[in-house]
């Protein structure tokens, strides 16, 4: 039976329009003036020099900038990027300038699959610190005390089934234990070839009769128990 739920944020349980309307454009306004502060922190320093080394050149640090901000510009998941914008965002949800959007369906279920003792996970092409931050200053308050772990891509790419591996093993559960939640196919495919579960969110568009995975238009339509 289902012992754990790993599900996707954007179009999952989060709306796409937080993340791309509220989230990235805040980061972007923000980036130039944090790596210019924070160029000499122990803890930005290396993502500096990951920049360097995902654009193949040895960058300044206006270069740095001008890189990251094409990256933004072209929704590009880049590992040192989605690093560097988590910890803008960290000084934006402490301020208080935004909160983490998360649908109410979404949380309430969340609650109820952790009462039932089913362990739930995050995988997300966002850091595992903004993943963290989102749930822990959501519109339903902290909601971090639910989840069992966070991934990212340092564990691999979401549309390869070597990632999915990768992360039953870390969990210590084997793939077919395990329901993968997202809105994108190419995910659920690739959940789907490495053995585990899977429930296709389509809260934004028509079902698609086609789809080898189930379907459902929010957490409230999804039955664990029902998949065992």
């Amino acid at each position: 039976m289902i012992r754990a739920i790993l599900t996707d944020i954007e179009g999952t349980t989060s709306s796409i329009r937080f993340v791309h309307d509220v989230l990235f454009p805040y980061a972007r306004e923000h980036l130039a003036e944090f790596v210019r502060c924070n160029a000499e922190d122990v803890h930005v320093v290396p993502h500096l020099n990951d920049v360097r080394l995902a654009a193949g050149a040895d960058l300044d640090l206006e270069g740095i900038i001008r890189q990251l901000i094409s990256w933004i510009d072209a929704d590009e998941k880049v590992t040192p990027l989605k690093a560097l914008q988590g910890m803008i965002w960290k000084a934006g949800y402490h301020n208080g300038d935004f909160t983490g959007h998360v649908y109410p369906d979404a949380a309430r279920q969340l609650h109820a699959w952790h009462a039932a003792g089913i362990h739930l996970y995050i995988f997300s092409s966002g850091s595992t610190q903004a993943q963290q931050l989102l749930f822990g200053h959501s519109d339903a308050g902290d909601l971090t005390p639910l989840f069992s772990g966070y991934y990212d891509t340092r564990i691999g790419s979401k549309r390869e089934p070597a990632a999915y591996h990768a992360i039953a093993a870390d969990i210590g559960r084997p793939p077919q234990d395990i329901l993968f939640l997202s809105d994108i196919c190419a995910e659920l495919d690739a959940a789907q070839a490495a053995g585990m579960h899977t429930t296709w969110l389509t809260r934004d568009g028509a079902p698609d009769a086609l789809a080898s995975h189930p379907q459902a238009v929010d957490f409230d339509a999804i039955e664990p128990t029902t998949l065992a």
